[in-house]
């Protein structure tokens, strides 16, 4: 009987320690579940790597262009214009300024998942936007 009770209390330690350290994981993101994190940090990269391209396409052309331009000149090694549902797109603004965005089309009907709409700009800072 007191093995038992033993490792009953062996299975609750373990328990416990799997929901605190698995659970309730901290996340990047205020919102978000912490696998949607890995997601919402590769997004950024995206962004990082689509924002460097156009610096260096803006440096060498003296102008902006869209995402299909920066992957058909060879500037930016990129094979797709999104990641787990998000989308990319270029905006060129006035001069020498431009923006990336990531958003994602649709909400979700899990409470722990937040889709939320990113920028970066041409001085790499990335942002949420609505």
């Amino acid at each position: 009987m007191k093995s038992l009770v033993s490792l009953l209390v062996a299975l609750l330690i373990a328990s416990a320690i799997y929901y605190a350290y698995f659970k309730k994981m901290p996340t990047t993101d205020h919102g978000t579940a912490a696998t949607q994190a890995i997601s919402l940090t590769g997004v950024r990269m995206d962004l990082l790597q689509i924002a460097q391209a156009e610096r260096t396409y803006f440096a060498s052309n003296a102008k902006c262009v869209s995402l299909e331009e920066l992957a058909s000149s060879g500037t930016v090694n990129f094979a797709r214009s999104g990641r787990d549902g998000y989308s990319y797109e270029v905006r060129c603004g006035n001069a020498n300024e431009f923006s990336v965005i990531a958003r994602h089309p649709g909400a979700s009907t899990d409470p722990g998942v937040r889709y939320p709409a990113m920028a970066i700009d041409q001085n790499l800072q990335t942002a949420e936007i609505q």
